[in-house]
């Protein structure tokens, strides 16, 4: 599994001209799944997203994490986090697991960071999303487990 984090000043997820999630100071996490990513994959993915120190302390250090602070995570799902480049210009997503496994899977690690103790709102899957994101910092972090 891939996550690309953001940590934002605000986000929020449009379909159909319906915002159906949106959140202040947070997290934007894109979520990608792959062909062999299993239930204790999201899990652990969402661990790390939990306890990502991405927030600045007292002393400006990047050493708090949305759950020490209480703030809430705005998750999306994209299975173009698997698209690869690597040959010509149009990305293939072959790696990408296809909906009927990916969808149980991203809800997986909403639940589990509902668990966690995390504000959690989402995207729709199998949707034409529009995302809006300010990002803060900027900061934007790649995890994959």
């Amino acid at each position: 599994m891939r996550a690309l984090v953001q940590r934002v000043s605000s986000a929020s997820v449009t379909v159909d001209g319906e915002v159906i999630g949106a959140i202040e100071m947070g997290l934007c996490v894109f979520v990608g799944v792959t062909h062999s990513d299993t239930d204790a994959l999201a899990a652990k993915l969402a661990s790390k997203i939990a306890g990502l120190r991405c927030f600045d302390d007292a002393d400006g250090v990047m050493n708090l994490s949305a759950l020490d602070l209480s703030l809430p995570v705005l998750v999306v799902s994209q299975f173009t986090l698997y698209g690869d480049t690597t040959n010509g210009r149009r990305p293939s997503y072959v790696a990408a697991a296809r909906p009927e496994q990916a969808e149980p899977l991203v809800e997986r690690v909403v639940d589990e960071l509902r668990t966690l103790g995390a504000h959690v709102e989402t995207g729709r899957f199998r949707t034409e999303m529009k995302v809006s994101i300010v990002n803060e910092g900027p900061t934007t972090l790649s995890i994959e487990v």
